[in-house]
């Protein structure tokens, strides 16, 4: 639990923010501010809700194609078990050196014994992780040279209903109460049903703590009152019934409205971030990426920073920024993995020594 002295939720988005789409907000975090909302990041304590999720990596060779089928043999020669979904945005929380709380459901059956067993070696608190009728949601990846060939879904993706539903109110309504920021993070797997949703705002608005949201198209009206709503384009774009054209952003803040969310945080691949807040202010972030090897985890990893960040009492600009940091250390990484306070402080000396060089040039 966050001592009460601590920083607080910085609020909306300040006006050192420009209004104009082609300005980069990358500019708005000085060093000594980065350093110090990062090592800040560790006096509080972020509670995740959501679905999580059990990544399976089967890497091995393949010499030949199979006399059945038109297909490659892989012969496995390593198997791997990663946190995925709302698991892996509470391990990223964890990698900051924060504390972090999960609530999800998982199946009676191996796969959910083994995510349990993860989260809670790696530190979290698993109070909130409870058993399901449903089996746990499993992704198994085959890859070859370097190369996913396949992977494979397991999972029951139907809405929670009765039982599961009130279990998680519960359980959400606990976790908010001791939490300094909210993650709800939706994959559309059933955890995160409407009641769930409104109940974990409503907690988490009730003790002024900000909620960042990892939507999917399901409920993607659903989240009235979070801080940080962040979809990827495709996702807006399909809930929104419309094509965007981020070359002339005006549309957005209409967007932002709608949603009755703070700020819009539109994820774009290699075209970075656009950051949009109910106020009329747009800023761009650049991508911070030197090299893309799978983008794998990518955007769990943003959320787990967004919220650690304002948690610590980074305004939203800041938690962005930093948070881009963050993604571009960690496409640079095989599968979801976790980006360490170091590899964003390099990242970020790294960057501004490049562009200084540029500038020189």
């Amino acid at each position: 639990m966050t001592p009460s002295a601590g920083p607080r939720y910085a609020g909306p988005l300040t006006r050192a923010a420009m209004r104009v789409a082609s300005y980069s907000i990358l500019e708005t975090i000085q060093p000594h501010r980065l350093l110090t909302l990062l090592e800040s990041a560790k006096r509080y304590h972020v509670a995740v809700a959501g679905d999580a999720m059990l990544d399976v990596y089967l890497i091995g060779d393949v010499e030949r194609i199979s006399p059945e089928a038109p297909v490659p043999v892989v012969r496995v020669r390593d198997r791997r078990h990663a946190m995925g979904g709302a698991a892996n945005v509470a391990q990223n929380v964890l990698a900051l050196g924060a504390s972090c709380s999960m609530v999800c459901t998982v199946g009676d059956d191996s796969a959910g014994r083994d995510l349990t067993g993860m989260l809670h070696g790696a530190g979290a608190s698993v109070e909130g992780v409870l058993r399901s009728g449903k089996p746990t949601t499993t992704k198994t990846r085959i890859v070859a040279r370097a190369q996913q060939l396949v992977r494979v879904d397991e999972e029951d993706d139907a809405d929670s209903d009765g039982v599961d539903v009130e279990a998680m109110i519960q359980a959400v309504r606990t976790i908010v109460r001791k939490a300094d920021a909210l993650v709800l993070e939706d994959y559309n797997k059933g955890v995160l049903a409407p009641a769930v949703i409104r109940v974990a705002i409503e907690e988490a608005n009730a003790r002024s703590i900000p909620v960042v949201v990892d939507p999917k198209f399901r409920n993607f009206f659903e989240f009235r009152g979070a801080t940080i709503f962040k979809p990827n384009r495709r996702e807006l774009e399909s809930a929104l019934g419309a094509t965007l054209d981020i070359g002339s952003p005006e549309a957005l803040p209409a967007t932002c409205a709608r949603l009755g969310v703070e700020h819009l945080l539109l994820t774009l691949g290699e075209q970075g971030m656009v950051l949009v807040s109910a106020d009329g202010e747009v800023g761009r972030i650049p991508t911070t990426a030197r090299e893309v090897y799978d983008v794998v985890g990518a955007g769990d990893t943003v959320t787990a920073y967004l919220a650690t960040m304002l948690a610590a009492g980074a305004t939203a600009s800041e938690a962005a920024v930093i948070a881009n940091f963050a993604a571009g250390v960690e496409v640079g990484k095989l599968g979801a993995a976790t980006v360490s306070e170091g590899e964003v402080i390099e990242a970020y000396d790294a960057y501004y020594a490049e562009n200084s060089q540029q500038a020189d040039n």
